[in-house]
């Protein structure tokens, strides 16, 4: 099994001045995982954070751990056949009162259809995913 990322994890990775090798050789031997990829929805977030900067000293510096990630991870587009589940998923959790980030269902979504966990520091919203591995880093 392998293990989607979410931007939190890559977030976190960038913030500590972490190289993208470091951080899937650490999680490697801590998740005896060695397959790892982003939904394309977590680049969204990621580009959304680049547009987003304060400064371009900022700007510049996540735009060189983004390309770093990009260049090292492999994306998975998100389907039609990944649309199918996430409406499911969300009209069911919605009739339980529940209500998940559409990015998150989304990434969550696109784990599932691969047979994959996602590794995030955002439990709470992942957790509400029904059959989804959420593994914490």
């Amino acid at each position: 099994m392998g293990v989607v990322l979410d931007s939190s994890v890559l977030i976190a990775a960038e913030r500590e001045k972490r190289p993208v090798s470091q951080l899937l050789a650490s999680l490697s031997a801590e998740l005896s995982e060695t397959e790892f990829l982003l939904s394309a929805i977590t680049v969204m977030e990621l580009e959304h954070g680049w547009h987003r900067a304060n400064t371009p000293e900022a700007a510049g510096k996540r735009r060189r751990y983004l390309d770093e990630v990009l260049a090292i991870l492999p994306v998975e587009p998100f389907t039609g056949e990944m649309g199918v589940l996430a409406a499911k998923i969300d009209a069911n959790m919605k009739k339980a009162g529940l209500v998940l980030a559409t990015a998150d269902l989304l990434i969550g979504v696109t784990a599932l259809h691969y047979g994959y966990a996602v590794g995030t520091r955002n439990l709470r919203h992942f957790q509400m995913i029904p059959g989804l591995r959420v593994i914490a880093l």
